[in-house]
């Protein structure tokens, strides 16, 4: 028997907008002993249902043992696995960068070449906003490290399907 491959996979999940839904989905993976890389949830464009927004990291077995598991959860009203090439997905980035008078237009120029933008200005730091692929986000930091990191914080992915297809909830 050969062990199978570990990969990335995003799941996208529609719930119901209740109170502890967040906490039912995380321990439905601790109990089962599976690594969740980032779990994001956000209000959706009907009133009363959140999309969940789920990175992990699995084989393909352990994929298919959690989208099961997560259609059991009550409030769980659609679970799809989002494929790699149809969808758009992006995390959210702030950086605390240090940048005074004789530094600071080398920093900005660096925001622009990746789109960022630059949210905050100190006396001997700014604060810089990027939205984009882990691998978008990981080059920016490389470019703004010489000028020295004071503070990072990252979010996890949210995904959408592209185009005109939609994630409607099935009726259960």
């Amino acid at each position: 028997m050969t062990q199978q491959e570990i990969s990335r996979h995003i799941l996208s999940v529609l719930v119901e907008d209740i109170d502890g839904i967040i906490s039912r989905v995380s321990a439905m993976f601790t109990r089962r002993s599976f690594n969740l890389v980032s779990l994001v949830s956000g209000k959706t464009e009907t009133n009363g249902i959140n999309r969940i927004t789920i990175v992990v990291d699995a084989d393909e077995v352990n994929i298919e043992q959690i989208t099961k598991q997560l259609n059991k959860l009550i409030p769980v009203l659609k679970v799809v696995r989002l494929e790699e090439d149809t969808t758009i997905a992006r995390a959210l980035m702030l950086v605390k960068v240090s940048a005074d008078a004789s530094n600071r237009p080398q920093v900005v120029d660096a925001a622009n070449i990746f789109r960022a933008r630059v949210v905050d200005v100190a006396p001997d730091s700014v604060v810089i906003e990027a939205t984009g692929t882990k691998g978008k986000l990981t080059a920016l930091l490389e470019v703004l490290e010489p000028f020295g990191i004071r503070e990072l914080i990252s979010s996890g992915q949210i995904a959408l399907n592209r185009g005109p297809k939609t994630m409607a909830p099935s009726n259960r």
